[in-house]
């Protein structure tokens, strides 16, 4: 990696320190941000300082003062620099001026590929894991005519609708974001690895919150989905059965003031009970990508 590219890592490395410190609750480091507004301050705080701020006792003071993240941090943004992984932070202008209107905006990104479309007219497009092959001609469908009208497409690089929604808007030229629940080192699941290459080569973006090795947990994919309908102005849905992952990423969307499209489906399918309800609910009903354009 250039000097240039170095040097701008050295200028992050105390909020790439502070992203790491993994164990200490969103609503604290947030405080904690909001505050001192510098990373480096914290970093800098000694024990006493640090505990007569609210909230904080004597585990997160152990937390905040382990040594051992101290001490990896140096290979810790080699391994960055070698992967060509960025850090944004709440404060970049890169940083999506939409995301940071949610409640829970992340304090940092990390991001692998395009910085520049993160502030595009971004439109999410999930669904089914175990979608049908309607599903499949629909995310295909949807994705690619709006990329070619422009849209950037933000999904989650999951198996299902999310890949062929990537999959779309790459058969477009167009750009898409995939949005992970795990380290940006780690590619899951496996077998949509060319899909995450081809999203690199194309000038699309892969972005997280979590540091490198973080594992694929479960938990993480509730917080994901907060980010890929923030980072979007609105959330296309294809396919979602009655209880899953993209029924919650739809509450994220309404919670955020974020339009919700649906796809209607086959009454008789399981994958279609969720979307749906949606339509009953009041989602917009859209059967072009038209309808889409129109409102944005």
């Amino acid at each position: 990696m250039c000097n240039t590219k170095k040097h701008e890592m050295e200028t992050k490395r105390y909020w790439i320190w502070f992203s790491l410190l993994t164990e200490i609750n969103y609503k604290l480091k947030r405080n904690l941000i909001v505050k001192y507004k510098d990373p480096k301050i914290i970093y800098e705080l000694d024990d006493a300082e640090l505990i007569s701020n609210s909230g904080i006792g004597k585990k997160a003071v152990c937390l905040i003062q382990n040594k051992l993240i101290k001490e990896r941090l140096d290979d810790y943004i080699e391994k960055m620099n070698q992967e060509k992984i960025n850090i944004l932070t709440i404060q970049d202008k890169e940083y999506p001026r939409i995301l940071k209107q949610i409640y829970d905006y992340p304090i940092t990104l990390y991001i692998k590929g395009n910085n520049d479309i993160l502030n595009n007219a971004n439109i999410a497009i999930i669904g089914c894991r175990d979608c049908t092959e309607y599903g499949k001609k629909a995310a295909e469908y949807f994705s690619y005519n709006l990329a070619k009208e422009n849209v950037t497409i933000v999904s989650g690089l999951a198996r299902g609708i999310d890949g062929y929604s990537h999959i779309g808007a790459l058969k477009a030229k167009g750009k898409t974001i995939a949005v992970l629940g795990n380290g940006l080192d780690i590619v899951y699941p496996k077998q949509n690895e060319i899909i995450y290459q081809k999203i690199i080569e194309e000038n699309g973006a892969i972005i997280s919150e979590y540091p490198l090795g973080t594992k694929p947990e479960k938990n993480n994919f509730p917080e994901r989905n907060r980010i890929i309908s923030g980072i979007s102005k609105g959330v296309l849905i294809i396919e979602a059965k009655e209880r899953s992952g993209t029924i919650v990423t739809a509450d994220f969307a309404l919670e955020q003031g974020r339009d919700v499209y649906v796809v209607p489906g086959n009454i008789n399918s399981p994958n279609s009970v969720g979307t749906n309800r949606l339509i009953k609910e009041g989602a917009m009903l859209v059967t072009n990508y038209k309808d889409i354009l129109e409102i944005l």
